[in-house]
Order: structure tokens, then sequence, then C-alpha cells
């Protein structure tokens, strides 16, 4: 059996995972066990990297934060965390103008979403670094320091494919995983891939019951 590694891009698993679910509902270590079975590999490592908030963006969100990262380390999940770096006056202003600009606004609404839109303050930090590490360091436990047979990653983010295919070229497995949103066209068709459709991660939820597991423990109970 195949030895893997797990690497969680945590910023591109939140913002695809919430069109479904709250992402915090979602247990990764039963997405992670589901993928081990399908693909049969044993997990040697859970990778999680995530931007950590600075306490002046509000307390109490820094404090769950901080609380989730906490659960996460006490489920055997090696947290990777780097601290979000707020975008200066001009890039936020950069950021503004392109988001309008995809828009595709007709000449008449542009100049009414500009004056609403740019007076906003909601577009003030990037995650700085956290794809780079992730790649770093898939390439150093995989190819450098040969610690795993296989890299799994959980990202659709399509930077990730020129580390993906150095690490194939050197002899190891690639698989990657995320939900229908957001998932690169590209790494779809470049790597063995896995999408994690609603079903499939309802089945991943904290609270869930799978029917056929609620009927064996009906048996036990009642001595069937």
């Amino acid at each position: 059996m195949k030895k893997a590694i797990v690497f969680i891009d945590a910023n591109n698993w939140y913002h695809n995972v919430k069109h479904y679910f709250n992402p915090s509902d979602v247990d990764i270590t039963k997405v992670v066990k589901l993928l081990s079975e399908i693909f049969n590999f044993e997990v040697l490592e859970i990778r999680w990297y995530a931007s950590m908030p600075s306490i002046k963006d509000g307390e109490l969100m820094y404090n769950r934060h901080r609380a989730w990262l906490g659960d996460l380390g006490k489920k055997g999940i090696k947290v990777i965390t780097r601290k979000l770096q707020r975008l200066s006056n001009q890039e936020v202003l950069k950021k503004k103008r392109d988001t309008i600009d995809n828009l595709d606004l007709c000449e008449n609404c542009k100049p009414l979403i500009e004056s609403v839109f740019l007076d906003l303050a909601d577009i003030k930090k990037k995650e700085k670094g956290i794809d780079i590490w992730v790649a770093v360091d898939m390439l150093n436990l995989s190819v450098i320091e040969d610690k795993c047979d296989m890299c799994i990653l959980i990202s659709g983010d399509t930077d990730f494919v020129p580390a993906l295919n150095i690490i194939r070229n050197k002899g190891k497995d690639v698989l990657t995983a995320m939900t229908p949103w957001g998932y690169s066209s590209e790494l779809i068709r470049s790597f063995p891939y896995f999408i994690l459709a609603k079903e499939t991660l309802m089945k991943c939820l904290k609270d869930y019951k799978d029917t056929k597991e609620q009927e064996k423990n009906r048996r036990v109970e009642n001595g069937t």
C-alpha cells in the first residue's frame, strides 16, 4: 500500500466548501479517510495550511479561529499558519477596480456601482505565501526527503500545477481533490482527481450518521 501525505490549502477549501456547508461542520479527517479507502493509500500525515487573522480584525473572530485550529491539532493534524498581510491602499483600490471591471457593467450602471463599491473597505487582506509554502513542502517531503510515495492535495488552485508536475516526474503519485466550485480544469486534466460532491461531503459532516451504521448499532442493541 502506498504511503501518502495529505496537503490541505485551507483558504481554498473554505471558500469552495462554503457553497454547500459551513466548512467547520465538515470533518476533514473523514474526507481524508474516504479518499484513502477509495484510492487505497496509507495516510502518514495530514497537513493543514492556513492564514491567521490578526486580533486587530476582531477578538471574537481571532479566538474562534485559534480554537478551530486547536481542534484540528487535537485530531492529529499538523497545522501550519501564516499571518494575513494587509493590502496597501493602492492595492485595495486596484483590487476593487479589477472586480468592477470584471462585472461587465453597462455605461450607466458602472458609475453607480463605482461610487458605492470603491468606498467599501471589505477587501483589505491577502493571503501571503500559503500556496508557496504548500508547494515547497510537497516537493521537500515527497522528492527531497523521500518521506512518501504519494502526494494528496486538497485544493482546486491551478497554481500548484508546476510543483505537482515535478513531483510526478520524479516518480511519485499525485492526487487532487476539491468540490466542483473553484476546481481548476487544468488540475483535472493533468492529474488523477476526485470531485468532492455535496453528497460526498454530507457523509463527512461531524454529526452525520450512516444509515447502515445506524442499523448495525440498532441490531447490536437489540441483540439481533
